[in-house]
């Protein structure tokens, strides 16, 4: 789902890529494949993706349909708000409570904190990924967080990352984590401050370094939760 996401995405914005020069060489923006190449691929991901869902219980299957919907809705956000990225974090985000809902049949608030730990991390880390488009977005007219941020990405980056912190403690302290989650806790929020201070807007390929680097971000929370289930 997360590849056809991708290719939604890709079709109601090949016409922008074309103009963008991060993206002007995708599949669709240089014509490589054809408009019915992609939709062929979206819908056999698509249904892949069904497929499985199906195969769950029935508040999974809730959530999968809900997820869907907003996969289609994401592309057409950033036309009409500055907040293309939330509606991708709420997207995004959604495959912890399906799979927390496979496991368990129900959805309890501490995974709604993780949910809402997922929502903050990436409206930081596809805020930094937006600024290197910023000239070709405002040209364009396309919208994004970091148009409306401007200048003050640092204060919103930082209290998203703040706010991901904070969720994350709340999900450790709801679901009786161990230590080894908090030492994890540390050495993440000592890796979001390490992007805040290298961060610079101006400089695309400093905004795309800081951006991967949420890779090893991401393996330190999944250190963290599998660590109840190993010591």
């Amino acid at each position: 789902m997360r590849s056809a996401g991708c290719v939604i995405n890709d079709i109601f914005d090949r016409n922008i890529d074309a103009q963008v020069e991060r993206t002007k060489d995708r599949p669709l923006a240089n014509n490589s494949i054809t408009l019915h190449e992609a939709l062929v691929i979206f819908f056999t991901l698509s249904l892949i993706g069904l497929c499985i869902l199906l195969s769950l219980n029935w508040i999974s299957i809730q959530i999968g349909f809900f997820s869907f919907v907003l996969l289609i809705l994401y592309p057409l956000t950033k036309r009409i708000t500055h907040w293309p990225q939330l509606m991708l974090a709420l997207t995004f985000n959604t495959g912890v409570l399906i799979a927390y809902s496979a496991i368990t049949n129900s959805i309890s608030i501490d995974v709604l904190f993780l949910y809402l730990a997922g929502i903050f991390w990436t409206l930081g880390y596809d805020t930094i990924y937006a600024y290197q488009d910023i000239d070709d977005d405002l040209s364009i007219g396309v919208k994004s967080t970091a148009i409306l941020f401007g200048e003050q990405s640092k204060y919103w980056i930082s209290s998203f990352y703040g706010f991901m912190t904070l969720s994350l403690l709340m999900f450790g302290y709801l679901s009786s984590q161990n230590v080894l989650f908090y030492i994890c806790l540390i050495f993440i929020f000592a890796q979001q401050i390490s992007q805040i201070i290298k961060l610079d807007i101006k400089k695309p390929e400093v905004c795309l370094a800081i951006f991967k680097s949420n890779q090893y971000l991401g393996l330190l929370i999944c250190i963290g939760l599998v660590s109840s289930y190993i010591y």
